[in-house]
């Protein structure tokens, strides 16, 4: 049995990889990918590739036509009774487990029995975490999430960074990440677009709890969750690859400025990876496994001057004769919310007959009354709402044609192939495989690691992948 610290680094392809070793040859990824076990990912998702749709995939053991996890914050009871997450399985089996930020981790278990630390996911609809003293973090972490959703926000939520604060002798910030992030503040006052890059900070300052809870708690299997990567990925890759398109519609000054952002957030996640690999020579039971779920590849590079979001979901919702409701986190241009069972289809009705600027309004419906919506139009002039055959005025429709800051748009969107690899100071280069693994082998895999019987409906487990 081999120990696994599993960094999930969404949606990273080999190429990104390839480029950032090429370009930065003393970093920890150069020096050291040459002798991981490497293997490119393929998400087989038969429909939307999206996140919150392709990890459960890997961390389920099957794909989305048998998961039918499809937002985030879906009611899940179903799922995790029939195909459980593999820290549930894992925990429940004696081996210890750590989660931090892995998608759908949200609630954190009531009984915390086999689990050394669980930091749910940012879009949990609460602050809960084990153990209790990192919730000062969580609701810092949260909070800073809904607000930098699209635009990153520049203001700083006082209360929940003083509790945290108190805290941060004992929670393992480093003095190194903690003067970064004040160098960030600093730049920002004389740069304003650097704000962007609080993103990556974020992550960091995640780390740093989660190297602390790996140093002390030393589960046999643990989770680390950053999606900053992939974030500048979709804004900027046409900044760092101009000339990856058949038109670029993007000024030389918009590229000038943003073409060092995707290097930015590799350097820093090469940062966590350096740290992880000094504590696997430390501790040569580990090993690292690093997988993306799936990749991203250039798509357009057009500037997004406006998006249309929901600004005040309590007229929104009253468009639609809803006064009583819950908004749930999500990822935007998705905008989640739950009603009452007794609202549930009026609501649907209400739905399936609104037109937004000429186009009907796609969403779904989940259980518990749970229903995703998707909007984000984009470079709209105005906004023409109608709702069964009535039309709303734009004052009173609780929408808004938001200005993109950076004007940065999907300049690359998500592809099923991304990475697999896994790392031990002992590899050699003879190690170095890009045969294409599908990401429902992950979950078998890892369960014959610890000794785990592995379910009926997995699929087969990939041989060999750890030394």
């Amino acid at each position: 049995m081999k120990k696994i610290i599993f960094f999930e680094l969404n949606e990273v392809p080999q190429k990104i990889v390839d480029y950032y070793c090429q370009v930065r040859p003393e970093s920890w990824l150069a020096k050291n990918c040459g002798s991981f076990k490497k293997f490119n990912s393929f998400c087989e998702n038969p429909d939307q590739l999206n996140p919150w749709s392709s990890w459960p995939t890997v961390h389920r053991g099957v794909d989305s036509s048998k998961h039918h996890i499809l937002d985030l914050n879906q009611e899940l009871t179903e799922q995790n009774k029939e195909y459980p997450a593999i820290w549930d399985v894992l925990s429940k089996n004696g081996i210890s487990t750590g989660v931090f930020g892995s998608l759908h981790s949200f609630p954190t278990p009531v009984n915390t029995a086999g689990h050394s630390f669980y930091i749910p996911d940012v879009f949990a609809t609460s602050h809960e975490t084990y153990p209790t003293r990192l919730e000062a973090f969580q609701k810092l972490n949260l909070a800073l999430s809904r607000k930098s959703a699209r635009n990153v926000s520049t203001q700083i939520p006082k209360k929940a960074l003083f509790e945290l604060a108190i805290k941060a002798p004992i929670l393992g910030f480093r003095t190194k990440t903690i003067s970064k992030v004040a160098g960030q503040l600093i730049q920002e006052k004389k740069e304003k677009w650097k704000s962007t890059r609080r993103r990556t900070h974020q992550a960091n300052l995640s780390f740093d709890l989660f190297y602390k809870l790996l140093d002390q708690k030393k589960p046999d299997f643990t989770t680390f969750y950053t999606n900053h990567v992939a974030a500048c990925l979709h804004r900027y890759w046409a900044a760092a690859f101009p000339d990856q398109y058949e038109v670029n519609h993007f000024s030389d000054d918009w590229i000038n400025r943003y073409d060092g952002e995707i290097l930015f957030a590799l350097d820093h996640a090469d940062t966590m990876l350096a740290h992880l690999g000094k504590f696997i020579k430390r501790h040569p039971e580990y090993q690292l496994m690093i997988l993306s779920s799936m990749g991203q590849d250039a798509v357009r590079a057009r500037p997004i001057e406006s998006q249309l979001y929901v600004k005040d979901a309590k007229k929104f919702m009253a468009c639609f004769g809803i006064n009583a409701f819950e908004s749930v986190p999500a990822m935007l241009p998705q905008f989640n919310f739950k009603v009452a069972p007794d609202k549930c289809n009026h609501f649907e009705l209400q739905l399936k007959q609104t037109i937004i600027n000429g186009k009907p309004l796609r969403f779904r419906k989940h259980d518990k009354g749970i229903f995703s919506l998707e909007l984000g139009h984009i470079n709209q002039r105005e906004i023409v709402i109608s709702v069964s055959g009535n039309a709303i005025n734009p004052q009173d429709s609780g929408l808004e044609n938001t200005t993109i800051t950076d004007q940065s748009s999907t300049t690359a969107d998500h592809i099923p192939e991304g990475i697999l690899y896994v790392y031990h100071p002992s590899f050699g280069n003879s190690h170095i495989n890009l045969n294409v693994i599908p990401t429902c082998s992950v979950f078998p895999t890892i369960l014959e690691n610890f000794g785990v019987q592995t379910p009926s409906y997995s699929a087969k487990a990939v041989e060999q992948l750890f030394g």
